[in-house]
């Protein structure tokens, strides 16, 4: 689950790590008040006018201005609610910002520079171990920074069995080159960063820049946040953070229904039982010389109710040119899914595209004569290969 900004700031704080205060806003009014508020807290002169949406690179597509007076807050945070962001990390449509943060200028002067650095902590998945990847480069797309500068981007690995240790935090410090208090003040936001990462159940915390203020205060100016959805039971707090309006309508509504659903780009949808025969499915269809359109695992249950709900949901993309549905019966009977296939077109009515239906393990044979014994405009086939070859049919 993905959070915005200014919640994943929350988190942040709530163990300790120093972070750029702000507060959020929906109206050109509230983002007055929220700076005036800000400005009694903190004694910020100057205002960052933040879009909150699910996506980076806010800033390239005029998501993030300065305000350097309340009327140019008002202004700019009119000017950013209500736009569709485009930025590299959306569709070409963008995403509508509901809403903005109003952030603390921190780039104030003082004895020394401000330094941006990059930090983020996520799983190692080819050792097993959460890693702190950070660089000196911070404020840049890390993506160029590996490309074009890789030997600047400096690990971290951690054993689980005994967490961050100290001399650990300290090597980060110093590969920063940062030496007395920012030393210091570095060596505990890592802690604190690596207690949140550990103890929300993250996937990831990415903050790009962590600051050095000018008086050598180490804190997160951004903050994006991804928490695995398999450990939200534990944290019950963090689901109300969730904003649907963020997410694909398709995918949300697939959720409610327990189906297992990822919207993709192509033609040919996809209706499987089991991840790892949807992905061979995927295959199959991309070898056909089509590309599929979505991800979607019915489970084990695959009655006509949830086939029903996996047809509109597929039916709900307008590039659909085909559908194949490949169910191995292994915990469920082939005939029973086909019933349920056969009843759910029924209770549709017409559907205008093709339909292959395959269908292999217990009952396969009595399945195949369900299905092309039912009048209905669908395909069968029993073998792989030869639902790869309906499918191409169809397609040209």
């Amino acid at each position: 689950m993905n959070l915005h900004e200014y919640q994943g700031k929350e988190i942040l704080n709530s163990f300790g790590v120093e972070i750029q205060r702000g507060i959020v806003a929906t109206t050109p009014a509230e983002a007055v008040a929220a700076a005036k508020k800000l400005t009694e807290d903190t004694g910020t002169s100057w205002h960052v006018i933040k879009a909150q949406v699910h996506a980076g690179g806010r800033g390239k597509g005029g998501g993030v201005k300065l305000a350097k007076n309340l009327q140019e807050v008002e202004e700019i945070a009119g000017n950013i609610i209500g736009m569709n962001l485009i930025t590299p990390q959306t569709s070409a449509e963008g995403k509508k910002v509901h809403q903005v943060l109003i952030a603390e200028d921190v780039y104030y002067p003082g004895d020394s520079e401000p330094e941006e650095y990059y930090m983020s902590v996520l799983l190692n998945r080819s050792t097993g171990r959460n890693m702190i990847m950070y660089s000196t480069e911070g404020g840049m797309d890390i993506e160029t920074v590996a490309e074009e500068t890789p030997h600047l981007i400096f690990t971290e690995e951690i054993d689980p069995a005994v967490g961050l240790l100290g001399f650990q935090a300290r090597r980060i410090a110093f590969n920063l080159g940062l030496s007395g208090k920012a030393f210091k003040e570095m060596t505990k936001f890592v802690s604190a960063l690596y207690k949140a990462y550990n103890e929300s159940d993250s996937s990831l915390f990415e903050i790009n820049p962590v600051l050095k203020t000018s008086d050598d205060k180490i804190i997160a100016v951004d903050a994006k946040v991804s928490l695995d959805d398999n450990a939200m039971y534990r944290h019950k707090d963090y689901m109300e953070m969730r904003d649907k309006r963020e997410e694909n309508p398709v995918e949300v509504e697939a959720q409610e229904k327990g189906l297992n659903y990822v919207d993709l780009d192509g033609n040919v949808g996809c209706m499987v039982n089991g991840a790892g025969l949807a992905m061979a499915t995927m295959d199959l269809i991309k070898q056909a010389g089509g590309e599929p359109a979505n991800f979607l695992d019915v489970g084990g249950t695959a009655n006509a109710e949830r086939v029903e709900a996996a047809f509109k949901l597929i039916l709900k993309d307008p590039n659909v040119k085909a559908i194949l549905v490949n169910i191995f019966g292994g915990i469920v009977r082939c005939d029973r899914v086909a019933q349920g296939i056969v009843d759910a077109y029924n209770n549709m009515g017409t559907i205008n595209v093709p339909i292959i239906v395959r269908l292999q393990g217990t009952n396969a044979d009595i399945a195949k004569e369900l299905i092309d014994n039912s009048g209905l405009d669908v395909q069968s086939a029993i073998e792989f290969q030869e639902a790869a070859d309906k499918v191409k049919e169809v397609l040209s």
